[in-house]
């Protein structure tokens, strides 16, 4: 109990952080995407630790795989994104003494939820899921590695202010229209949207291809902060050759 309502808490803060700054609704897709050099599939966190048996699991989180590697070969550019702390990371409970897993915390960029030790660097918590088959992705974008800063999102790390690169590297690369899946889907799916959308992008995510944590409505939740922002929500057989 304790866990869900930390983690909803921390749900209802992300959100309500990103969707203040959120743009004009697009138009909802209707038509067939046919991928093109000017879009990007960005997979996120498919990772040992949030897969079934991992140190964060999210519950069927491996049903996705066989729908991410089916997607990914639609797509001429895709980018993997991977959770890659330091042994010594902020956001572990084991970092501050008397503080256990799920209670929250006032950092200088804001309350922190304190996790598991988890996708620390170099060990098979953090690898990509074995059975995720994508040879052709150009780029892995590890977050969360400076020690002392939080990151879900792709773009922007959770001080709001400090850039992965993944932006400029889609803007270099002339990237217009982002298409987002993976784990999870109102945490680090729905922050790199939000994010995608302030930073420009058309911005699309997945919905049969992600898996949520869905903890008292944060799924939901994270939807209408989304849509609020412009996100369209497809699914995977929206997209075609």
């Amino acid at each position: 109990m304790k866990r869900r309502i930390f983690i909803q808490r921390l749900a209802t803060i992300a959100l309500a952080s990103n969707s203040c700054m959120a743009i004009p609704a697009l138009a909802k897709t209707s038509k067939l995407i046919h991928p093109s050099p000017d879009d990007a599939l960005i997979v996120i966190d498919m990772q040992n630790c949030f897969l079934p048996g991992g140190t964060l699991a999210v519950q069927n989180g491996d049903q996705t795989i066989a729908v991410i590697n089916a997607l990914a070969k639609k797509f001429e550019n895709v980018v993997l994104t991977q959770d890659w702390h330091t042994r010594d990371h902020v956001s572990f409970a084991s970092q501050h003494s008397g503080k256990q897993p799920y209670e929250t915390i006032k950092l200088p960029y804001g309350e922190q939820v304190l996790w598991p030790m988890h996708c620390v660097q170099g060990t098979a918590d953090a690898e990509i899921a074995q059975g995720i088959d994508i040879a052709h992705a150009q780029m892995i974008v590890r977050k969360g590695y400076h020690s002392g800063i939080d990151s879900y999102s792709a773009f922007i790390e959770a001080d709001h202010e400090t850039q992965t690169g993944l932006a400029g590297y889609l803007k270099e690369r002339k990237i217009k229209n982002v298409y987002l899946c993976g784990l999870a889907t109102d945490f680090c799916v729905a922050w790199s949207a939000l994010d995608a959308r302030k930073l420009g992008f058309n911005t699309f995510v997945i919905e049969d291809a992600s898996r949520g944590i869905d903890l008292n409505g944060s799924l939901k939740k994270s939807w209408i902060a989304m849509e609020n922002a412009g996100v369209n929500r497809i699914q995977s057989t929206d997209i075609v050759r």
